[in-house]
């Protein structure tokens, strides 16, 4: 595949990754999460077992991901995608709504996608863009 069309297929994984947590489609989401995934979030960090519980839960509920702005470099068998969003989400029961640059590096291991890292940096204000 040329560059722009693995760039392509992890910006569709992404989308897709977005709806799935939305829906919080659990069993998409285990087969996406490499099992030694990790998550960071403004409330910390932990694996792939306490991410599917926050979501199966409702603890953190991703309702809406509006993307603004998607780049991806592909190293080799890795990929890292930013997303600059704005994300609705429900957090104790609470509708949040906060600007984030998400990090997500993907691995290819026998020629399937899986996410290894998801990364949520706050951003002062919706405008910022990477340099």
């Amino acid at each position: 595949m040329s560059g722009s069309t693995l760039e392509q297929e992890i910006i569709t994984l992404s989308k897709e990754k977005w709806r799935w947590m939305a829906e919080r489609d659990t069993a998409a989401l285990d087969a996406l999460f490499h099992e030694k995934s990790v998550f960071v979030h403004m409330g910390g960090a932990w694996d792939k077992a306490r991410e599917m519980e926050i979501i199966a839960s409702g603890g953190i509920h991703y309702k809406q991901a509006d993307i603004h702005e998607v780049s991806v470099n592909i190293i080799g068998t890795t990929a890292i995608l930013l997303n600059r969003i704005t994300l609705l989400a429900v957090v104790g029961g609470n509708d949040v709504t906060n600007p984030f640059m998400v990090t997500e590096v993907y691995v290819q291991q026998a020629g399937n996608w899986q996410l290894a890292s998801l990364s949520f940096t706050r951003l002062l204000t919706p405008e910022q863009r990477p340099n």
